[in-house]
Order: C-alpha cells, then sequence, then structure tokens
C-alpha cells in the first residue's frame, strides 16, 4: 500500500507548473520584441545606406560630365543617356524616382554654358537615425 502512495506522488511532480510556463513565455516574448526592434533599426539602416550610396553615384556622375561637356546636365535623364549611369536610382526611402536637384549659376568663366543641375538630394521628410535630415545628406 505504501508502494501505491509514492508512485502518485511520483507522478504529480512530472511536467511543469503554471509560473514555469509564464516565466518560459515571458522570456520568449522579450526575446522576440528585441529581436524585432534590432530588426527594424538594420532595414532603416540600410536604406540610409543606399540613399548616401545613390546621392554619391550621382553626384559623381554630374562631376563627370560637367568635366567632359564643361556644363551640367539639363536633367537627371541626360546622365542616363549619356551613359554617365546606368539608370536613374530610386529613393530608397520615398521609393520614387524623385529627386530634388539644384540648378547651376551661370558661370562667369564661361557664359556660353548654359544652367544645368549641379546637385542632387532627396526628396524624402524626415531624419536618419542619427537625426540628420534626409534633405542635408
Amino acid at each position: 500500500m505504501r508502494r501505491g502512495v509514492f508512485v502518485v506522488r511520483a507522478r504529480a511532480r512530472d511536467g511543469f507548473t503554471l509560473i514555469e510556463l509564464m516565466v518560459v513565455m515571458v522570456i520568449i516574448v522579450l526575446l522576440a520584441a528585441v529581436g524585432v526592434a534590432i530588426y527594424g533599426n538594420s532595414v532603416q539602416t540600410a536604406k540610409e545606406a543606399a540613399l548616401r550610396s545613390d546621392l554619391s553615384d550621382m553626384r559623381r556622375a554630374i562631376d563627370a560630365y560637367y568635366a567632359d561637356k564643361q556644363k551640367y546636365p539639363a536633367a537627371l535623364d541626360a546622365l542616363v543617356t549619356e551613359k554617365y549611369l546606368k539608370n536613374i536610382p530610386k529613393d530608397p526611402i520615398t521609393n520614387t524616382v524623385d529627386w530634388q536637384t539644384t540648378m547651376s549659376e551661370r558661370d562667369p568663366g564661361n557664359p556660353s554654358a548654359e544652367p544645368g543641375i549641379s546637385e542632387v538630394k532627396s526628396n524624402a521628410s524626415g531624419t536618419t537615425l542619427d537625426g540628420t535630415p534626409y534633405s542635408e545628406l
């Protein structure tokens, strides 16, 4: 008889208590929340890096165009037609091909040169993760 009571007690101890399961669930939820936050920041960081790279490529192409032709391009499409760029990249923040351009002043050293695009910036509103406005990159 004594032996049967001991077996029942051993079976009652098998498994997890509700509190143990709740603690494990809370830990899993916390780890998932941290993972989602890190993923969101990494996606934003990648978009910002792509924006900086695209702006750098377009600015380099504008400078090369000016060095070759002694004038700035009239439109960004001229960089593509003259093969300085493969295509005009999409702004990774706005996901459009809408860029803010700055027209050059007339060059006093070269009065025959027509004004053209001398600077390109993002039209995205908001700021980067470090607080810099997208329009100032």
